[in-house]
């Protein structure tokens, strides 16, 4: 609440819903279930013990053997894991990056996959996240691979990529900013409930629930909206090569498969498993046989031998 979003309008309302229902005020809008966030694992050995392995521990074990870094990027985006519950699914940017720079650091893995399905979320850190996505890429290929959503702050994070890839019933777009402020004032006043704010600073008050948004309120969310939006419309801009018009003439539409890349904002359609099946091939092809290394090695010893 009262904080700018880049996430489909439909999420934004699940979000009212929960914290309205987080301040004990009636607010249903789609008949929200919160539920808990679960996060599996499975069993690993560790020196002789048996311990939980995560699920990005998994996926690094497996990149080590392929090459191949595969990271989800899924359900709602939020700047720290702990921001929030809204629903079982949901990946921090602090998440993402963590993994990216596990990839970079380990050099058995030669390339990675952001595999998204996401309707987008928080502003607060994204942009961040995808200056640090524009440097690795020049370190190693990171795929953007869209399984099957990838709209607002989920584009913002595709976009800066390495390229694009998507299925002909996946969707990118929803290129722009929302927020929403919720004005109680009428509903407490109903209620018989007075609210008295004392505070300092003539800003201080200026997004209160509890009273009407005043006109310097308004001015000063408009112009911050706007500043987003144009960051988020140049980012997309500069990483798509396309000018910052074009991407604000998409007005936050989605696109899907084959009109993705029409419109620019993809570059192939391919079905996930052939997309994943081409990357591996690629890496694979790209790495040194299986004990090649340990072969040069012994074949310059005996040529060695051969000469003393």
């Amino acid at each position: 609440m009262n904080q700018p979003h880049m996430v489909l309008p439909d999420v934004l309302h699940e979000a009212v819903a929960w914290a309205g229902e987080r301040a004990g005020v009636e607010l249903r809008q789609l008949g929200v279930h919160v539920a808990a966030a679960l996060q599996p694992a499975a069993w690993r050995e560790d020196g002789g013990r048996a311990s939980m392995a995560s699920l990005a521990e998994q996926r690094m074990q497996s990149a080590q053997q392929t090459g191949l870094l595969v990271i989800p990027v899924q359900g709602l985006l939020v700047a720290r894991e702990a921001n929030v519950n809204l629903c079982a699914t949901q990946t921090s940017y602090e998440g993402i990056r963590s993994q990216i720079q596990a990839g970079l650091n380990d050099p058995r893995v030669s390339a990675m996959v952001l595999e998204l399905d996401s309707p987008g979320g928080a502003v607060v850190g994204c942009f961040e996240l995808v200056a640090d996505i524009e440097a690795a890429k020049a370190v190693k290929p990171i795929h953007a691979l869209v399984h099957f959503n990838a709209f607002s702050a989920a584009y913002a994070i595709a976009c800066a990529c390495s390229d694009i890839t998507l299925s002909e019933s996946s969707g990118v777009g929803s290129i722009g900013v929302i927020m929403k402020h919720a004005d109680f004032s009428q509903q407490l006043a109903s209620s018989g409930v007075a609210v008295t704010t004392f505070y300092r600073g003539a800003r201080k008050n200026d997004m209160a629930s509890d009273a009407p948004l005043s006109d310097d309120a308004r001015a000063m969310v408009e112009k911050r909206m706007d500043a987003y939006y144009d960051k988020f419309a140049g980012v997309v801009a500069s990483n798509r090569g396309l000018s910052v018009a074009a991407v604000k003439a998409t007005d936050a539409g989605l696109f899907f498969g084959a009109e993705a890349v029409l419109v620019g904002l993809a570059d192939r359609v391919e079905s996930q498993q052939l997309a994943i099946n081409r990357m591996a091939a690629e890496v694979a092809a790209s790495r040194p046989p299986p004990l090649a290394s340990s072969r040069r090695a012994t074949a310059a010893a005996m040529a060695m031998a051969a000469q003393l």
